[in-house]
């Protein structure tokens, strides 16, 4: 069939290609922003400092949940351009402890539906999260953790070495190996999404409903007066509000120093890389605590790998050679058919870390400041969790149930949340 013109009629393929190649060559002008490039206003009703995936979803449930839109989000750089934009998008909620289970699971059932709250492609892949034992006394404690993910409703199984094999083919599982795998923790739901669509769809969402997103905006100060917040001083001038709620990630300890707050976190550098792109070959997320390596494959084709910490600390945000090589050396354990594979890519990004590897979700002795951050190398699998329990404490003032044991006042009390196994290689 033939249009007017005599030529074949263009499809809506055909003309979507040519639409994003228009598009792409003129410099997208074309095309809606996703969300409102706001110009800051003089004064608002609650500010969020840092505009990552935890600062976007605190935003987001302020005013979906709670109906305070009259809110900032500052960001110093570009939106998701800090911690969101260097992980490895993990998501899992195997972790040891009661509290740890309430929070990580928590963020698990938001994760399940986000896409479809937030009208946004997050690419979630519920692929399956693996953790290795490599020794009779690992294996013990991943069997314990088992049990405890079981009894607080966390999906969570124990698969021995062929099974390990069955679940992911290319692993191996001989025996003849440095650190041989013996067995291996599943949760099923666990996997990954992705980092900046997460970020873009709760950005999006929270300027839909009247929330101010501000880029380029640095917070060099915050005012006191009467033991309580009165405003914010920035790079685009100051901001009069009662409440500062600081989500900045790494640099936690940098915003609390602007009220002269000392907080129980050290930060380090965290390294990753990828590979170059490959056909689908890993079904799955492959995590050993003993090699010291964990990896993934991303819907591009490119393994992405990662291990600990950095010893010392540090806001560096650059790789280092010494930390690949451990890397790839531990990997190689146990997929030594990567070793033919070419790294395209390596960063850094900035954690902070709590003594107990737990995060801090917590009201401070000055009124109208709340601190969220010490989340370790576990905070992109907790972020809609964590933003709505810590969009709750804003707006009441008071934690909630899932909240209340990440408190300042636990470094007092002696009731830590101690996770340092159940984060893996994190520390």
């Amino acid at each position: 069939m033939l249009s007017e013109s005599g030529h074949p009629p263009m499809t809506a393929q055909r003309y979507s290609l040519l639409s994003l190649l228009r598009e792409g060559i003129g410099g997208h002008r074309g095309w809606q922003p996703a969300w409102r490039n706001a110009e800051p206003k003089q004064a608002y009703d609650a500010v969020v400092i840092g505009g990552g995936g935890h600062g976007c979803a605190t935003a987001y449930y302020l005013a979906k949940e709670h109906g305070l839109t009259n809110v900032a989000v500052l960001e110093k750089g570009w939106l998701g351009g800090g911690n969101a934009a260097r992980n490895t998008t993990i998501i899992r909620s195997n972790y040891l402890y009661d509290a740890s289970a309430a929070i990580y699971d928590h963020a698990m059932q938001l994760w399940r539906n986000l896409g479809r709250e937030l009208n946004f492609n997050i690419m979630m892949s519920h692929r399956g999260v693996m953790n290795l034992a490599h020794d009779d006394g690992e294996a013990r404690q991943l069997k314990r953790r088992v049990e405890a993910n079981r009894l607080n409703g966390v999906d969570a199984e124990w698969l021995d070495a062929r099974q390990v094999k069955d679940f992911c083919p290319p692993i191996n599982i001989s025996d003849n190996v440095r650190y041989p795998v013996i067995g291996a923790t599943l949760q099923r739901s666990g996997g990954v999404n992705r980092h900046d669509a997460v970020v873009w769809g709760y950005a999006r969402a929270a300027s839909g409903l009247g929330v101010d997103i501000v880029q380029n905006c640095e917070v060099l100060g915050i005012d006191v007066a009467g033991g309580a917040v009165t405003a914010v001083r920035t790079t685009r001038g100051t901001i009069k509000t009662p409440k500062v709620a600081s989500v900045t990630a790494g640099h936690t300890s940098v915003i609390a120093s602007m009220v002269d707050l000392r907080l129980p976190i050290v930060s380090h550098p965290l390294q990753a890389l990828v590979s170059e792109p490959v056909k689908p070959i890993l079904p799955c997320v492959v995590m050993s605590n003993a090699v010291h390596a964990y990896c993934s494959q991303s819907d591009k084709g490119e393994l992405v790998i990662g291990a600990g910490i950095d010893l010392h600390q540090s806001y560096t945000q650059r790789g280092g050679f010494h930390v690949i090589e451990e890397e790839i050396a531990a990997l190689l354990e146990l997929f030594p058919q990567f070793s033919r594979m070419k790294l395209m890519r390596h960063w850094a990004g900035t954690v902070d870390i709590c003594p107990d590897a737990s995060p801090i979700i917590s009201k401070t002795p000055l009124r109208g400041f709340y601190i969220n951050g010490g989340w370790g190398t576990g905070g992109w699998k907790a972020t809609p969790g964590s933003g709505h329990v810590f969009a709750d404490l804003v707006a009441n003032d008071a934690p909630n149930e899932i909240a209340a044991p990440y408190t300042l006042e636990r470094f007092t009390t002696g009731k830590l949340v101690a996770e340092h196994g159940a984060a893996a290689v994190a520390h």
